[in-house]
C-alpha cells in the first residue's frame, strides 16, 4: 500500500510539469532517428526490428540516467526528503515506489514505439514472437540503467553529477562483455575474476533476448541486478538520513 502511495506521488510529479511529455518526445524522436536513419530500416529489405532494438542500449546510456538521476536528488535539493522521511512509509518502500514510477516512465515511452512495431508488420511478415521478446529485454536492460541512476541519486543533491556518475557506471556495464575491455583486465586479475566479468555485461543478456531467446538465466540477471542497486540505494538514503 506504501509503495502504490509513492508510485502514484512520483507519477503525478512526472505529468503535472512538462518533464513527462518532454522525456517521451525525446525517446520517441531518438528511437525513430535511430531506426529508421542510422540503423538502416529501409536498406536492409528485412521486417524485423533489429535496427529499432540495436540501439536501445545506447538510447538509454543517456536517456535512463537524465530520468534518474532526480529520483533523490531532486528530493534532497528541494528540501523535501525530509518531509517524505517522516511519511509512514519503510525505506524500501520509498525506493521501491519510486523506482517503479520511473520505470513505468520508460514503459509508457517504449509501449508509444508501436507504430514502429506495425510499420514493420504491414512490409512483411516478421517473428511478432522475436519482436515482444526484444521489447521485453529492452524493458528489463532499461530498468537496470534505471537502478544504478536511482542508487547514484541516493548518494548525492546534485544532479549534474548524479547524471555523469550514472552515465559512467553504466556505459562500464554495458562494454563488460566486450573482449576488448577483458583483455585490459587479464594481466590484473584471475582467470575466475576475468570469466564472472564477462557475464556481467549488460549487451550479452539483451542480445540474447533481442534474438527471441528468451532464457530465464538472462531475466534473472537483469532482476537480481536490479534489486542489489536498489538495495544499495536503499542504503544510501538511510544513510544520509541518519
Amino acid at each position: 500500500m506504501n509503495i502504490a502511495a509513492i508510485y502514484r506521488r512520483e507519477m503525478r510529479s512526472y505529468f503535472s510539469t512538462p518533464l513527462a511529455y518532454v522525456f517521451i518526445v525525446i525517446f520517441l524522436m531518438l528511437a525513430g532517428i535511430f531506426t529508421f536513419y542510422l540503423g538502416g530500416f529501409f536498406a536492409r529489405a528485412q521486417a524485423d526490428l533489429e535496427p529499432f532494438f540495436t540501439w536501445h542500449p545506447w538510447l538509454y546510456l543517456f536517456l535512463a540516467p537524465a530520468l534518474g538521476m532526480r529520483l533523490w536528488a531532486e528530493e534532497r535539493k528541494t528540501g523535501t526528503f525530509e518531509l517524505l522521511m517522516t511519511l509512514p512509509v519503510s525505506m524500501g518502500d520509498a525506493v521501491l515506489g519510486k523506482f517503479l514510477a520511473a520505470w513505468s516512465m520508460m514503459a509508457i515511452s517504449l509501449a508509444l514505439t508501436f507504430p514502429i512495431w506495425i510499420t514493420v508488420n504491414v512490409l512483411g511478415a516478421p517473428d511478432n514472437g522475436v519482436i515482444v521478446a526484444g521489447y521485453l529485454g529492452s524493458l528489463l536492460m532499461s530498468g537496470a540503467y534505471l537502478a544504478v541512476s536511482a542508487c547514484v541519486s541516493s548518494a548525492t543533491r546534485n544532479q549534474v553529477i548524479a547524471f555523469v556518475v550514472s552515465v559512467v557506471l553504466c556505459f562500464i556495464f554495458l562494454l563488460l562483455g566486450f573482449p576488448l575491455i577483458l583483455d585490459l583486465f587479464k594481466p590484473l586479475l584471475p582467470g575466475a575474476v576475468i570469466s564472472f566479468m564477462s557475464t556481467m555485461g549488460f549487451l550479452q543478456h539483451f542480445d540474447s533476448i533481442v534474438r527471441g531467446v528468451v532464457d530465464i538465466r538472462d531475466v534473472l540477471y537483469f532482476i537480481t541486478f536490479i534489486g542489489l542497486w536498489l538495495y544499495a540505494g536503499a542504503w544510501a538514503v538511510d544513510h544520509h538520513r541518519s
